[in-house]
């Protein structure tokens, strides 16, 4: 089955049952365990990137600010936002499989499994156009730089990312690991 049938197939639930009796609770406790073969949609890349990339620039941008803030050097502020984009990028996923009733152990580990690898891409090249953009690490709050070389940075790093969430979800990895606990 390809894997935007079977996302789709989460929409329609609510139909199927009222059509169908239980059926569609059926067939999706039965894909559960599938993994997915390769050809994972570039459209389910990019919604598992953009899930991505909101708790990395959460965590990016608070932690870039906190730093620049209380004056802390390059090396600590950039610490800081990398920490904060883990801590937000997991707990986005976290809260999601949480609602579908998997106890927090669990929820954890299919967090840590599934946002792992897109996150650290995600960081280091966030980070590394940051570092190798003239003058960005030395700009304040106050200044276009700080602000512009921040967002074009994400673009960046979303549009680099994109392609390794296409891979990872296509090997039934990644993000496919969330798409099971979402109903």
């Amino acid at each position: 089955m390809r894997h935007e049938a079977h996302t789709e197939h989460g929409h329609h639930h609510g139909h199927q049952q009222t059509d169908h009796g239980h059926h569609g609770h059926e067939a999706h406790q039965g894909h559960q365990g599938h993994h997915h073969s390769p050809g994972a949609s570039w459209a389910m890349a990019a919604q598992a990137t953009l899930h991505c990339l909101t708790g990395c620039a959460i965590g990016e941008v608070l932690g870039m600010i906190i730093g620049t803030a209380l004056g802390w050097g390059n090396l600590p502020t950039m610490a800081l936002a990398i920490v904060l984009a883990f801590f937000f990028g997991y707990s986005l996923t976290l809260r999601g499989v949480l609602r579908a009733g998997v106890d927090f152990r669990t929820a954890f580990r299919v967090a840590l499994a599934a946002d792992t690898l897109s996150i650290a891409v995600m960081e280091l090249i966030d980070n590394g156009v940051i570092l190798i953009w003239p003058s960005a690490m030395d700009a304040m709050l106050s200044d276009a730089l700080f602000w512009v070389s921040l967002a074009v940075s994400l673009v960046i790093a979303f549009l680099v990312t994109t392609p390794v969430n296409k891979w990872t979800i296509g090997r039934g990895k990644g993000h496919a690991v969330v798409h099971q606990y979402h109903h």
